[in-house]
């Protein structure tokens, strides 16, 4: 909604539009359908791991570019991307800045002004939230082209009648994840640090994926060189074991994700990937289990 809509009400400005080569599909696929639509979009590149380059960014800048679109942190290798420092740039060159923060918003701590963000989308679900509810912060002065017709809701920007009860436990997930988010991070932390540290232990050969320190705080993404992904997940599922070999809404697919590639994850690595993500009620023990069957399951591949 908001990518089209701004370019759509910018478009007299410019018709180019700036975005990274990792981000979620719901970005991606809404660049490829301007794109068809007569607009331009650059794809800017990652480091290996998965922080954009600025000054590739900078470089991408043109006259015309009245958008740049870069999530707030990845949703498969958990990289935080350095959100002030593009909004920065985006200013620097009187540029509209909208970050995908789906998955960081209940898990790190974000502020729109101090940040200098002009959009922001996020997803219920991601913080406890009912599913099929997400909200849109869009700065003062930032307009955009209504993408659905109809009546006056919403500010007169998205016709149709709200969903009043989704939107009550939108609000009231984001009341109770502001409150309790120092103590959620540490604990998510402390889950993913003794995984990872478990894993690089007592599985050598796994590579562990995305920035070490500058990441989500329960997101921990390891490729093995022995295993396809799928195969592992299945065999984790038998166990109990709820995981994903990289973004949920990409599930199905064989090919490796374009996030591994675009970090450079050697081929024989990206097809045997495992995205672990653990919430508020995961335990150590709830580790200690995950490590001990995926070790089996690695010995016997």
């Amino acid at each position: 909604m908001i990518i089209k809509g701004i370019a759509r009400y910018y478009q007299d400005k410019g018709k180019h539009i700036i975005t990274s080569c990792i981000e979620h599909p719901a970005v991606l696929h809404t660049c490829q359908v301007l794109e068809k639509q007569g607009f331009e979009v650059s794809y800017i590149g990652v480091d290996e791991e998965g922080k954009i380059k600025l000054e590739e960014l900078v470089n991408a800048i043109r006259k015309d570019t009245i958008l740049i679109s870069i999530m707030f942190a990845n949703n498969e290798i958990g990289t935080i991307q350095p959100i002030e420092a593009i909004s920065e740039i985006a200013k620097k060159h009187d540029i509209i800045f909208h970050t995908d923060a789906v998955q960081a918003c209940g898990n790190v701590p974000i502020d729109v002004q101090k940040m200098g963000i002009d959009a922001l989308s996020l997803s219920g679900h991601k913080l406890y939230a009912p599913k099929g509810i997400g909200a849109l912060y869009v700065r003062n002065g930032i307009e955009f082209e209504r993408f659905m017709d109809g009546g006056h809701q919403e500010r007169n920007k998205r016709a149709g009648t709200e969903n009043v009860a989704g939107i009550v436990g939108l609000g009231k997930a984001c009341e109770l994840a502001n409150q309790n988010l120092q103590s959620h991070t540490e604990h998510l932390k402390d889950l993913r640090e003794h995984f990872i540290l478990q894993v690089q232990e007592k599985i050598p050969e796994a590579k562990l994926n995305g920035a070490r320190e500058n990441r989500l705080p329960g997101n921990a993404n390891f490729s093995f060189p022995s295993i396809e992904g799928e195969a592992l997940l299945f065999k984790l599922d038998e166990k109990g074991i709820c995981a994903s070999s990289g973004s949920a809404c990409t599930s199905g697919s064989t090919a490796p994700s374009h996030v591994l590639t675009a970090i450079g994850l050697p081929s024989e690595f990206a097809k045997g990937t495992l995205r672990i993500t653990f919430g508020e009620e995961n335990t150590k023990e709830d580790v200690d289990y995950l490590v001990a069957e995926l070790v089996k399951i690695v010995k016997e591949s």
